[in-house]
């Protein structure tokens, strides 16, 4: 009976989310945990195989840096965002899009989906510039913000799920590394994503004692941002939320990824987990 009250719950929500766009951001610790890393795969799996069509945009910080730190080479952080030089670039490249990427395609094909899994170099998917920090005058090198995502890729790709690496391609063909939350707030927002999931190592958007606030205002997390309890990672994270919302897609969760299956507990229950963030 708990089994059959359980899909009873999730089954209004399923024919809600019925072929529309779901964008989940992958990252944090959901993505060193192998427990973790394989719910989140036969998750996925889970939402193709009921007719959504999630589209995946995944991180790679700790990664990264842990090659970095392994082959010597100094890296920092400026805002929130990594300062990439030419050799860091090369090592965001390689994790990202060599290592990563693919682990994914490969845990999605294991649980039974067909994924396909790219860069946004691929197809122009994701045009950059480079980031330029407005109350800093330090050069963040190949540090990039989206210009123009070309969704022609993805629609190409429609009956697979789609695997994103956050690099972006410049004028001269010159890569960038995206910000993998601003890459998915701008892909969300290309696409009217019915929602945008982002997978975190906190429990939500926490209040100045540390407690997770359930449900929140564009206006409210103004206010979080200028009495300077938003800072550090989370800068970037809500500027990707900003971005997405203000593009026309209707509800953006901040989610712990560190509790398995939380994408499925926020989509299909009557409760869900996490921040969910609207515009008014």
């Amino acid at each position: 009976m708990n089994k059959a009250e359980i899909l009873t719950e999730a089954l209004p929500y399923m024919q809600k989310y019925y072929n529309k766009t779901v964008v989940v951001k992958f990252g944090g610790h959901a993505m060193t945990d192998e427990a973790l890393k394989y719910a989140f795969a036969s998750d996925i799996v889970l939402l193709k195989q009921v007719g959504i069509n999630p589209i995946i945009i995944h991180g790679g910080g700790p990664q990264i840096g842990s090659m970095l730190e392994r082959l010597k080479i100094a890296f920092s952080f400026e805002g929130g965002f990594r300062v990439t030089s030419p050799e860091v670039m090369e090592v965001v490249e390689m994790i990202l899009s060599g290592k990563i990427n693919k682990e994914i395609v490969g845990l999605i094909a294991a649980n039974g989906g067909r994924a396909v899994g790219f860069s946004g170099r691929d197809g122009n998917l994701i045009s950059a510039k480079k980031l330029i920090l407005k109350d800093t005058s330090k050069d963040l090198g190949l540090a990039g913000i989206v210009e123009k995502i070309d969704t022609a890729v993805l629609e190409a790709v429609r009956d697979f799920i789609p695997v994103i690496a956050p690099v972006g391609i410049g004028k001269k063909g010159e890569p960038y590394n995206i910000n993998a939350d601003l890459a998915a707030g701008s892909i969300a927002s290309a696409l009217k994503a019915e929602k945008l999931l982002l997978l975190t190592d906190v429990k939500g958007v926490l209040d100045k004692d540390g407690n997770r606030i359930p449900f929140a205002t564009l206006a409210q997390l103004d206010k979080l941002r200028e009495e300077g309890v938003v800072t550090g990672g989370m800068i970037p994270k809500l500027q990707g939320v900003y971005d997405a919302i203000n593009a026309g897609v209707a509800r953006v969760n901040i989610i712990d990824g560190r509790e398995p299956h939380s994408i499925l507990l926020e989509l299909f229950t009557d409760h869900g987990v996490g921040t969910e963030i609207v515009k008014q």
